[in-house]
């Protein structure tokens, strides 16, 4: 499985971004997808997770209601957009895939497959 995100950036407090996430290499559509962050000095945490229908996603905590994610099994990617961003949540995003069903949340830290990430960076 290849992840290639994109999207990152630079934006002021307030402001929105779009990251995506684009796989190939597997059947990605029976896949678990989700996005994790990880700034400077701080530990790995989950964003935001999506099962193979898109129809549930959940967010950790600090994430509802600014973000949303969703995915588009025709093109084999997945999208998450941000808004009302905080210098909080600069760090470097990475997207994850793994073929579990019943653990796709943010929490679940088995996720085997790993994009090499974009930064966002809020001032």
């Amino acid at each position: 499985v290849q992840l290639v995100e994109s999207g990152g950036g630079s934006v002021q407090a307030g402001g929105s971004l779009s990251l995506s996430c684009a796989a190939s290499g597997t059947t990605y559509s029976s896949y678990c997808m989700g996005w994790f962050r990880q700034a400077p000095g701080k530990e790995r945490e989950g964003v935001a997770a999506i099962d193979s229908t898109g129809s549930e996603p959940t967010y950790a905590d600090s994430m509802k209601g600014r973000f949303t994610l969703s995915r588009d099994n025709t093109m084999n990617i997945i999208h998450l957009q941000m808004n009302n961003l905080t210098p909080d949540d600069s760090a470097m995003y990475f997207c994850a895939a793994d073929p579990t069903t019943v653990r796709c949340r943010p929490d679940y830290g088995g996720f085997a497959f790993w994009g090499q990430g974009t930064q966002v960076t809020v001032s």
